[in-house]
C-alpha cells in the first residue's frame, strides 16, 4: 500500500469510524450514567423499604447476580446478533430495571420487585459492557490508534455525572421513582440513538462462520485466560479503592469523613486522567513496556497511601495508584479482541474472569481488614500485582491478528 507523502499529510480516517467512535463513546458514558443514577440512590431506597444493612446487602446481591449471568452468554449474543443490537438491547433491559427498581422502592415499597429490577440492571449492564468493548475494539482497529482507555474514561465521567445528578435529586427532594425513570429515558433513548452509528454488522456474519470461536473453545486458549487473569488483577486493584479507600483514611489516617471522600475523589480523578492521556504512551511504547510501568506505580502508590505519615504524602500515593490502575482493564479487553473474528467469546471470557474480582474482593478486604485494619489490609493491592507482572507479555499482539494498529504490532516486539 503507498504510503502518503509528507506533503499529504496522515489520511484521516473515514468518516464512518469516526462516527462509530463517537457512538462507542456515548454508549461508554450512558452506562457509567445507568449504573451510577442507582448507586447514587440506594440510601433513598434503603429509607423507603426500610432494610438493614444485611438485608440491602443482600438485595444489591440481585445487580451482581445478573451481571455474572450476563457476561458469559453475552458473547454469544454479540457474535450471533452483532454489537449494536446486542447494545441497545441491553440498555433497553437496564432503562426498564431503573424505572421498576424506582417506582418499587420509591412507591410501591416492595423489596422483591426492586429485586427483579436490579437484576434486569445487572443484566443489562453485563452485557452492554461485553458488547461495547467488541465495538470499541473494532474502531480501535479502523483508526489505528490506541483508543481504549478513552471509552473507559467516558464511562467514568458518566459515573461522575450520574453520581452529581443523583446527590442533586437527592438533595432537592426528587422522588426515587422520577428521577431513576428519568435517567432511564436518557439511558435506553440515548443508546439506542447511539448505536445507530456502530460499525457495519457484516463482521456478526464471519464470527458467526468461524471455526473454533465458540465460548468453550476461549475458555481453553492459555493467552485468553492469562489476560482474563491480568484484568482480574487490575480489576481488583481498582475495585478496592473504590471500596475500601475512603474508609481506609478515616480509619486509619483519622481524617474526617470529608477528607476520606476526598481522597476517592483524588483516585477517580486520577484513573480519568491516566486514561485520558495514557492512550499517548500506549501507541509511543506499547502495551508491554507500559503496563509494565504502570502496575510498578500502582503497587507504590498503594504501598504509599498505607505508610506515609502525612496526609499530602497519602493523597499522593492514591493519586500514583489511580494512574497505575488505569490502563490495566481497558488494556486486556483491547488485548482479548485483537482477532476480530474471535472478539466476542474472547471478550466474554476475560470479562467473566475479571468481574471476579468485583464479587470476591470486597469481602476479602473486609476479612483482612476485621484482623488488621482496613488501611493496613489495602497492602494487598500490591501483593497482587507483583506476581501478576509475569502475566503482562500474555498481552503481546498474536501475530495473526488482522488490522490491527501499527503502534500495537510494534509492542509485539516488547
Amino acid at each position: 500500500m503507498d504510503q502518503p507523502t509528507p506533503e499529504e499529510g496522515p489520511v484521516p480516517p473515514p468518516r464512518h469510524v469516526i462516527a462509530a467512535r463517537n457512538g462507542v463513546a456515548a454508549v461508554f458514558g450512558l452506562n457509567g450514567l445507568a449504573v451510577a443514577s442507582w448507586f447514587a440512590r440506594v440510601p433513598a431506597a434503603k429509607d423507603a423499604l426500610d432494610l438493614s444493612a444485611g438485608q440491602l446487602g443482600l438485595l444489591m446481591l440481585t445487580l451482581s447476580a445478573g451481571a455474572v449471568l450476563a457476561l458469559p452468554v453475552a458473547g454469544v449474543l454479540a457474535q450471533r446478533f452483532g454489537a449494536a443490537r446486542t447494545v441497545a438491547t441491553a440498555a433497553l433491559a437496564v432503562a426498564a430495571g431503573l424505572v421498576l427498581a424506582g417506582v418499587a422502592a420509591g412507591t410501591w415499597g416492595w423489596a422483591p420487585a426492586v429485586g427483579v429490577g436490579l437484576f434486569a440492571i445487572g443484566f443489562g449492564a453485563g452485557s452492554c459492557e461485553v458488547a461495547m468493548n467488541v465495538e470499541a475494539a473494532a474502531v480501535e482497529r479502523r483508526l489505528g490508534r490506541t483508543i481504549m482507555p478513552r471509552f473507559h474514561a467516558a464511562w467514568s465521567l458518566g459515573t461522575v455525572a450520574g453520581a452529581g445528578l443523583g446527590a442533586a435529586s437527592a438533595r432537592l427532594d426528587v422522588p426515587i421513582a422520577a428521577h431513576l425513570t428519568a435517567m432511564a429515558v436518557v439511558v435506553g433513548g440515548g443508546t439506542v440513538a447511539a448505536v445507530r452509528s456502530f460499525l457495519p454488522d457484516e463482521r456478526a456474519e464471519g464470527q458467526s462462520a468461524a471455526k473454533g470461536g465458540g465460548l468453550r473453545a476461549a475458555w481453553r486458549e492459555p493467552r485468553t485466560v492469562l489476560i482474563g487473569l491480568l484484568v482480574l488483577v487490575m480489576a481488583f486493584t481498582e475495585g478496592t479503592a473504590n471500596d475500601w479507600l475512603a474508609v481506609a483514611f478515616v480509619d486509619g489516617h483519622g481524617v474526617s469523613e470529608a477528607a476520606g471522600a476526598a481522597s476517592f475523589g483524588v483516585f477517580v480523578a486520577a484513573m480519568t486522567v491516566g486514561r485520558t492521556l495514557g492512550t499517548v504512551a500506549l501507541d509511543r511504547w506499547g502495551r508491554l513496556r507500559v503496563l509494565w510501568a504502570t502496575m510498578a506505580l500502582a503497587a507504590a502508590g498503594a504501598a504509599v497511601t498505607v505508610y506515609a505519615d502525612s496526609l499530602p504524602l497519602a493523597l499522593a500515593g492514591v493519586a500514583l495508584w489511580g494512574v497505575g490502575a488505569c490502563l490495566g482493564f481497558p488494556v486486556g479487553m483491547s488485548a482479548a479482541a485483537d482477532e476480530e473474528t474471535h472478539a466476542p467469546a474472547r471478550v466474554s471470557v476475560v470479562a467473566v474472569i475479571g468481574y471476579t474480582a468485583f464479587l470476591a474482593g470486597p469481602p476479602l478486604v473486609g476479612l483482612l481488614g476485621d484482623r488488621v485494619g482496613v488501611l493496613r489490609a489495602l497492602l494487598i493491592v500490591p501483593l497482587l500485582i507483583v506476581p501478576a507482572l509475569a502475566l503482562v507479555p500474555a498481552l503481546r499482539p498474536p501475530r495473526t491478528a488482522p488490522v490491527a494498529p501499527e503502534p500495537l504490532k510494534a509492542a509485539a516486539t516488547d
